[in-house]
């Protein structure tokens, strides 16, 4: 998933809201000395990542994208499902989208001190571009992707994914309502879970 989801999949416990981006950035094993709410957003995002990465509408819907951009389809659709977040937001959140977004931006700068630099980067990024309410352009996704893709080796395969990701929107919009509420369930058994276990 991309950032407004993990977020999302986070709350309300602010520690799991900054360890949704730090899990990005942190890699391996965890260190010892991590703080112990970092630690469980980090679990979190990565229990979030492989529970997605597995799933069989998940696995249908990347069989959906043209073989050129089949190994990149995870990316494309964390991206895209963030697009679909933003526009059926009422559904998943009794908060107004700008609140959420206001909210998760003083968290990340509330507990900055706890990211690593590149995450801290991101988190003031964020902020300065209000980038979590842009996915709700559509225009966004490919935008993302290029962004994504200049990082790649090899050149920058997601330069023009734009109308590859039209023609897919009715499924991605389609995988999405079928997939959330399932995702949303499950984030919210481990985050109780990760509770018990701090």
């Amino acid at each position: 998933m991309n950032h407004l989801a993990h977020f999302h999949l986070a709350w309300p416990d602010r520690a799991l809201v900054v360890g949704g981006l730090e899990g990005d950035y942190l890699k391996g094993p965890l260190p010892d000395d991590i703080d112990a709410g970092l630690r469980r957003g980090v679990r979190l995002h990565r229990l979030v990542d492989a529970y997605t990465d597995h799933h069989p509408t998940i696995a249908a819907l990347r069989a959906k994208f043209p073989p050129e951009l089949r190994r990149f389809a995870g990316i494309l659709t964390d991206l895209a499902f963030d697009h679909y977040l933003t526009r059926h937001w009422e559904t998943y959140s009794d908060l107004r989208l700008e609140d959420f977004t206001q909210m998760t931006y003083l968290s990340l700068q509330e507990h900055r001190s706890l990211l690593s630099p590149p995450a801290r980067r991101m988190a003031q990024r964020m902020q300065d571009y209000d980038i979590l309410s842009a996915y709700g352009d559509w225009h966004a996704v490919p935008a993302s992707a290029s962004r994504v893709g200049e990082k790649l080796r090899r050149g920058n395969p997601l330069t023009a994914t734009a109308p590859a990701l039209e023609k897919l929107r009715p499924e991605l919009e389609s995988a999405f309502l079928d997939f959330y509420p399932k995702l949303l369930a499950y984030a919210g058994q481990q985050r109780s879970d990760l509770a018990a276990d701090n």
